[in-house]
């Protein structure tokens, strides 16, 4: 897609775009220094409020940056052309709507962290995974498929696909109005994307191999130009791995079992780390 003929604003376009790359491989190092050795499987523990922030607003900058790129070149674009045309006395750098975006995700976020925690210090026995957590996680994993079929997913995700009507019918002049454009997409994204960070959760919020493997679904959905059949490719690899992580859960690839000795060791590792780290360092876990 040929936005641009002139060549400084040419120059701009693709330093956005080796910026986004460049700090969204920046990001996926720092998750792996963060997480390597963390992921205990479905119901990890995510560790304190401040560790979490730090690494989800992280890890959705590993994850995000790659998929939402036409929508912030196209913003740069319109941007750059109002500002040459004297629509606006003075252009908006495009990472105040970055900023926006990942504000959305962060509450987001939160929102997750809140009732994550929540379930899991009700400490339900029949949700135990030697018991009934094979089932909620397969579950979890199911409702994200069928949310793939359903017209609100279809809604935000075209627009997640659009992002010249996007910038079009949404945009507002100055740092205010890029950083409400920044936060009404990432309400589209987080309405588009819900599903796969909860599918992200019921496999294990800190395995990095998920990590890879949800920001692909994200990137196959958003990117590829047949939408219809990469949104089906989604939902049939959700309901797959719903009903191996529900049925056989050993035999899913790259799945950690909480009852395996690899969980252990991770939980014993997290646990030893808590305790020799300083104090506003430490990540409390849960007594077993």
């Amino acid at each position: 897609m040929a936005f641009v003929t002139e060549r400084p604003a040419a120059r701009l376009q693709i330093g956005i775009l080796a910026s986004l790359l460049a700090l969204a491989a920046l990001a996926w190092l720092l998750t792996h220094e963060r997480m390597l050795g963390m992921d205990a499987g479905p119901g990890t523990d995510p560790g304190s409020l401040g560790f979490y922030v730090v690494s989800w607003v992280v890890m959705m900058s590993a994850m995000m940056f790659p998929s939402i790129v036409p929508m912030v070149l196209t913003f740069g674009f319109v941007q750059r052309r109002r500002h040459d045309r004297g629509s606006v006395e003075h252009a908006v750098s495009s990472w105040v709507f970055v900023a926006g975006y990942l504000l959305t995700w962060t509450a987001f976020g939160l929102f997750a962290y809140g009732l994550y925690v929540g379930v899991r210090s009700l400490s339900i026995p029949e949700l135990s995974w030697r018991r009934g957590g094979p089932y909620l996680a397969g579950g979890v994993l199911l409702a994200a498929a069928i949310y793939q079929l359903t017209p609100a997913k279809d809604a935000c995700l075209s627009r997640c696909r659009a992002p010249l009507d996007f910038v079009l019918t949404h945009w507002r002049d100055g740092p205010s109005g890029a950083l409400r454009m920044g936060l009404v997409h990432g309400a589209w994204c987080v309405g588009c994307c819900w599903g796969l960070m909860a599918a992200l959760f019921a496999l294990g919020v800190m395995s990095l191999t998920w990590m890879v493997a949800v920001a692909g679904l994200i990137a196959i959905e958003k990117l590829l130009p047949w939408r219809k059949l990469a949104n089906r490719l989604v939902a049939v690899t959700l309901a797959a791995l719903a009903f191996g992580v529900a049925l056989a859960p050993g035999d899913v690839p790259g799945l950690t079992r909480p009852d395996s000795p690899a969980a252990q060791k991770s939980m014993s590792e997290m646990s030893d780390g808590a305790r020799s780290a300083p104090v506003h360092e430490a990540m409390p876990m849960k007594r077993k």
